[in-house]
This record gives structure tokens, C-alpha cells and sequence, in this order.
């Protein structure tokens, strides 16, 4: 029984490691300019740590449309931008 609470703590543990490893913090920006063609977003963004990107403005992908919806130009929103296949991408707006 012993055995079995060990490793359903570390088990626990692993998991809890996992999950807070995976949390991403949201960077502040304002929405400079959509492209709907080729789905990328032009967003003003304090500096992005994740990514140990300095305060700027630059072009970023939208892979997700609900993510697409969620934007207009000139809105000040709070994103997660990662790398994915190698490009910048927009992966979360609040």
C-alpha cells in the first residue's frame, strides 16, 4: 500500500510539473493591422519573455480562426505568441 501512495504522489507531482511548464504568460499589445489573406496580424507588443523578444511591433501568423475572430484593428488585447513549425504565432488572446 506504501508503494502504491508513492507513486500516486509522484505521479501527482509530474503531472503538476508538467502543466506549469506548459503555462504561458500573456504579453500586453494593440492590433496594428490584420491581413485575412494570409491570415498574419500585425500587433504592438510589450516584451514577449517566452520567446526573449524586446518591446516592438511585428507581424505574427493566426492559425486559428476563433483566434482570427477575436481580433480588430486598433484593440489593445493580451496574447501568447510561440513558435510553431518555426514561425511566430499568435496561440492565444484574451
Amino acid at each position: 500500500m506504501k508503494n502504491l501512495t508513492r507513486i500516486a504522489l509522484v505521479t501527482a507531482l509530474a503531472i503538476a510539473a508538467a502543466a506549469g511548464a506548459h503555462a504561458q504568460e500573456l504579453t500586453k499589445g494593440v492590433v496594428d493591422k490584420i491581413d485575412a489573406k494570409t491570415n498574419k496580424v500585425t500587433i504592438k507588443h510589450e516584451a514577449l519573455k517566452n520567446l526573449d523578444m524586446p518591446a516592438m511591433t511585428m507581424v505574427f501568423r493566426i492559425e486559428d480562426p476563433a483566434i482570427r475572430a477575436k481580433l480588430k484593428e486598433g484593440a489593445s488585447i493580451e496574447f501568447v505568441a510561440e513558435r510553431v513549425n518555426g514561425k511566430l504565432t499568435v496561440t492565444q488572446v484574451k
